[in-house]
């Protein structure tokens, strides 16, 4: 009985839904809008009929929704894209994040809010829709004007520093505080794990997809990227994360294999079913009389939503060098929230620190910022030319001069090539170093788990240590010796640019040897401390680390082309993942 209640409910849920966005279709308004209206019909509060019996396996089918929205979301996401967008995205996506975060937290303490309630209404409205967004600007042939390339480089910034931000939310929620010490080693765990996943991912898992995608139907490709999605949310469960990232992250990984498009194709019908189940949850949750009782909030909200994304997404991107009509437009396209703010409002609910009321006020701000979405990126460009015109001259020449200054700031030819030598070099030897780290970190969790814990090892933990670190070490070597050698060619190209001869004088190549050497020791250097303090529990005992460190050095000796050239062929096919020729369309999606 209790699976046949289920059956209606479900049943339930998905005529309501398709009822409600059939119509919202010939309206032309967000289906997702009809989603979340649906959920209020169905939901307990609307009428006195109870629709919904098992209202909680609903709910666990929505996480579902979850995991294949932000999957799908990480398959628009470009490694590539987010290289080639530049700072412009960056500033004015940190200035939109910074300031609505203080926004909203500052709303929330005027209507009286908790602490947690005011810092989540901030998270949430910090983040636009990437949905809507682009649905928006398809549907009025706009996806390939020059302010949408750049909202679309904002939104792909936004997606990555949600996901940090997220992480430091559930971290605030569980100890009821974070210390800036605490929130920069949050950060640096974070970062590190993602970079190390993305890394390691981008090695193996779009060969395998592709692989799988050349010999098998549509069918065994889509239960086989499933299982990749779902196996890699365990694992990042298991190392403390939430599976929003899990299932973000190896979206983005997946996203980077050449049969990219046939996954999307097959995960569409899947993930949309599941991600209307996940809307109409949301709408569940919404009590209209609640909506009447938060009605000022929700006006203020949405006021402050509108305007304060025009304002700080327009200022960071004017301030990023842009002009001040491009910048008017990209401002409006963002003003609005949407899935990751659903995400946040559910994380505050799942971890039970938000008040009740507070995810249906955002769910309406959402509902109400989608709606005039549309017609806000339509009245940028007449906006933008009435103030032209309205405004004194003074302020125009002002905004100009200031664009012709930022775009004269561009470093010439020679210098360009410089910058991004030392840019590349750099980037080495930190993937490298974090690889190493990376190596080491999986040892530990391995020995955690008890994988070195023979019974003729019982009573020998220096033993099993010590082996542990040996493993860890040896399969670093490659990108040891490849960080060591990123450095010295850093360091050669530092000290030529850093030292020259009007100030070096007779002893100028001897300070630029001296400076060529320090920065490779001082790359070992720190690359040994984080080992040291991230790999603590199979770190041997002093006297056996150095014996092991000098062997290691032996083998690097020995074996020093043969590790050059394994790592050249992980270089090579980790530069073949990213620098594949991407999709058709320009815009994410």
């Amino acid at each position: 009985m209790h699976d046949l209640q289920f059956i209606q409910d479900l049943a339930t849920v998905m005529l309501i839904a398709g009822l409600t966005t059939v119509i919202f279709q010939r309206l032309r308004q967000p289906v997702v809008l009809g989603y979340i209206i649906a959920g209020v019909l169905v939901g307990p509060y609307t009428f006195p009929v109870v629709f919904i019996h098992d209202e909680q396996s609903i709910r666990t089918m929505s996480e579902l929704g979850v995991i294949l929205l932000l999957f799908a979301l990480g398959l628009e996401f470009s490694l590539k894209k987010l290289r080639e967008v530049g700072g412009a995205a960056l500033v004015a996506a940190v200035c939109e994040i910074v300031l609505m975060l203080w926004l909203g937290y500052e709303i929330g303490r005027f209507f009286g809010w908790s602490a947690m309630d005011a810092l989540f209404l901030g998270a949430m409205l910090s983040m636009s829709s990437t949905t809507i967004i682009m649905k928006a600007l398809d549907d009025l042939g706009l996806k390939r004007e020059r302010f949408a390339q750049l909202m679309f480089g904002i939104l792909i910034i936004e997606d990555v520093l949600a996901i940090v931000l997220m992480a430091l939310l559930t971290g605030i929620a569980s100890t009821g505080g974070l210390e800036a010490s605490e929130a920069m080693s949050a950060i640096g765990r974070l970062t590190l794990f993602m970079a190390v996943s993305l890394v390691v991912g981008l090695l193996l898992v779009p060969r395998v997809v592709d692989y799988i995608a050349s010999v098998s139907r549509d069918d065994v490709l889509l239960v086989a990227v499933l299982g990749i999605c779902f196996g890699f949310c365990l694992l990042v469960n298991e190392m403390g994360y939430s599976v929003a990232l899990g299932a973000f992250l190896i979206g983005a990984i997946v996203g980077e294999a050449a049969s990219v498009e046939r996954v999307e194709r097959i995960i569409g019908p899947v993930r949309d079913m599941f991600s209307a189940v996940f809307f109409v949850a949301i709408g569940m949750l919404i009590d209209p009389a609640m909506l009447v009782a938060y009605w000022l909030p929700i006006l203020v909200v949405t006021v402050v939503v509108v305007v304060g994304k025009v304002l700080t997404c327009g200022f960071g991107t004017f301030v990023a060098g842009n002009d001040a009509r491009t910048s008017l437009r990209v401002g409006m396209g963002l003003a609005q929230i949407g899935e990751f703010s659903f995400v946040i409002a559910s994380l505050g609910l799942t971890l039970k620190v938000t008040s009740g009321f507070l995810y249906p006020v955002a769910v309406a701000v959402s509902a109400i910022t989608t709606f005039l979405t549309p017609y806000l990126i339509r009245a940028a460009d007449p906006l933008a030319g009435l103030l032209g015109r309205r405004l004194p001259h003074r302020f125009t020449s002002v905004f100009g001069a200031y664009t012709y200054w930022m775009s004269s700031l561009s470093l010439g030819e020679q210098g360009a090539v410089v910058m991004k030598m030392i840019r590349r070099l750099v980037w080495h030897v930190i993937i490298n170093m974090m690889l190493v780290v990376a190596a080491f970190l999986i040892m530990s969790f391995l020995y955690r788990r008890g994988v070195f814990h023979w019974d003729f090892l019982a009573e020998r933990p220096q033993i099993k240590r010590s082996l542990a670190w040996s493993i860890a070490a040896l399969v670093s070597l490659p990108m040891i010796v490849a960080a060591y050698r990123k450095a010295s060619a850093l360091g050669m190209l530092l000290a030529e640019l850093g030292i020259p001869e009007r100030v070096g004088g007779a002893y100028t190549m001897r300070l630029r040897a001296m400076l060529a050497r320090v920065i490779p020791l001082v790359t070992m250097w720190v690359l040994g401390l984080l080992v040291a303090a991230l790999a603590s529990t199979i770190l041997p005992p002093r006297e056996v680390a150095v014996v092991l460190i000098l062997i290691l050095l032996l083998l690097v000796w020995l074996l020093w082309r043969g590790l050059v050239r394994v790592h050249a062929r992980l270089q090579a096919a980790l530069r073949d993942t990213i620098d594949k020729p991407g999709r058709p369309d320009d815009g994410p999606g």
